[in-house]
């Protein structure tokens, strides 16, 4: 085989890799952190008030797990209160596995989850939740394994 054919060998080998890499890229999917990104970072003011309010409490939320389920509890602070507000176990490496929950407590504030309704993956659980009007929000990591 002459140089001439070497080059052209090689050139159509590049080209089926381009191709290759192009067909790739455009097969990639890319999940943003919410669908309404852009609001959501427009109104970030919120969760930096709810963060400074969550922190002023004694406690702090906290989330354990045993053979069978995940218990949330809120801080003593807030017991006796009017609680409303969401859970969100996010997964940062797949949308399909996040999981969203209204915050129900009982009157100890806790929560309760059956662990089979989560993946065997690590969390950022965000809490965002109202007492008597006033907004707390907290994030923690949480892996489910």
């Amino acid at each position: 085989m002459n140089w001439g054919n070497k080059l052209l060998v090689t050139f159509i080998i590049f080209g089926g890799f381009m191709s290759f890499l192009v067909y790739k890229s455009i097969n990639t999917r890319f999940d943003l952190v919410t669908k309404d990104y852009y609001k959501d970072e427009l109104a970030y003011q919120q969760v930096i008030d709810g963060t400074k309010n969550a922190n002023a409490l004694s406690g702090k939320v906290s989330i354990t797990k045993d053979e069978k389920n995940i218990v949330v509890q809120l801080p003593a602070d807030l017991k006796g209160k009017a609680i409303s507000g969401t859970i969100w176990f996010y997964s940062a490496a797949d949308e399909n596995k996040d999981r969203k929950f209204e915050l129900k407590t009982d009157a100890d504030g806790k929560q309760f989850f059956e662990k089979n309704m989560f993946f065997p993956i690590d969390y950022k659980v965000k809490i965002d939740w109202k007492a008597d009007k006033e907004h707390y929000y907290t994030e923690t990591d949480f892996s489910v394994k």
